[in-house]
């Protein structure tokens, strides 16, 4: 079987990019409603409800233990993984978005009160990480990606 038709054949790879990509659409229908205006960005963008990274690792671990078995050492790598990704998600990432926001509000202040500009020349990325409900949000839908796929 030629390397791109086993790849497509790949239920649990497929999966975990068919759980990103509905995460993904769903992230900017959300952001779309809430700030009123469309930013096709938050199509490939970080943070946000729901986390993509959370329902992207739960589709492959939920897939992988629907395919190899929940007792399998495939599932058992997969759902720690998964563990780990949704951790830093939730922790790490959210405070670095956090402290970015700081800095660009500080750099702000600092513009406005000096009398030469000493803005930065690229604003700090905010959107990094995810709140526990976007994460458990993601998750869910993962598990629901997954579920529906087992299916077809």
């Amino acid at each position: 079987m030629p390397l791109i038709e086993e790849i497509l054949s790949n239920k649990i790879l497929i999966t975990g990019i068919i759980g990103w990509a509905v995460a993904q659409v769903l992230k900017t229908i959300i952001f779309a409603l809430i700030n009123r205006r469309l930013d096709i960005r938050r199509l490939t963008g970080d943070g946000g409800m729901p986390s993509a990274h959370s329902a992207t690792v739960t589709s492959v671990a939920v897939m992988t233990g629907l395919q190899c078995g929940f007792s399998s050492p495939y599932f058992a790598i997969a759902a720690i993984l998964a563990i780990v990704v949704m951790h830093d998600a939730m922790g790490v990432r959210l405070e670095t978005g956090k402290q970015a926001q700081v800095i660009n509000e500080m750099f702000e202040l600092l513009d406005r009160l000096s009398e030469e500009s000493i803005s930065m020349d690229v604003k700090l990325k905010e959107l990094v990480g995810h709140t526990p409900m976007q994460v458990l949000a993601g998750c869910v839908l993962g598990i629901v990606v997954a579920l529906i796929a087992d299916r077809l």
